[in-house]
């Protein structure tokens, strides 16, 4: 399977964005861009959503996502997709909506692991207080997400 790497400058830092002909593998924040830039349809169309969410013109990514995983952590990021735009869920009500009541911190794992950030928007789930725990992007970009979701940012 052949892979494809882009990167999409954002407010809150580059994001590297993996895929093959047909699917998104990953979009993870990174610090520098590799040597290479590749020019393929998914990637071009990966990298102008992810302009377009920055934007505040998009709110949902339609975009064909491939992942490895087990089949809890699939239910666990499928799960998260359904939680809508500028909306939180915490951990207990994502492990319920996958019907697993008590799996909080598994969903929390399940979500440490998710390759496709913003796209598989992990970023939406919050402490049961509220509180903004866990995110592989750190929680300042967790923060800078939230507010711009909510369209609390100052412009």
């Amino acid at each position: 399977m052949e892979t494809y790497v882009g990167y999409y400058h954002s407010p809150i830092g580059l994001v590297e964005i993996m895929t093959t002909d047909d699917a998104v593998l990953s979009a993870t924040f990174v610090e520098q861009e590799a040597d290479r830039q590749d020019t393929v349809e998914i990637l071009e169309r990966a990298i102008q959503q992810f302009d377009e969410y920055f934007k505040g013109v998009r709110k949902d990514f339609d975009l064909p996502c491939h992942v490895e995983g087990t089949e809890f952590q699939k239910n666990a990021w499928n799960a998260l997709r359904k939680i809508p735009y500028g909306e939180t869920k915490s951990y207990k009500q994502q492990a319920i909506l996958i019907g697993n009541e008590k799996a909080t911190r598994a969903i929390g794992n399940a979500n440490s692991k998710n390759k496709i950030s913003i796209v598989i928007p992990c970023h939406r789930v919050v402490g049961s207080n509220k509180s903004l725990t866990g995110y592989a992007g750190g929680i300042n970009r967790k923060k800078w997400l939230l507010a711009h979701e909510q369209g609390v940012l100052a412009k």
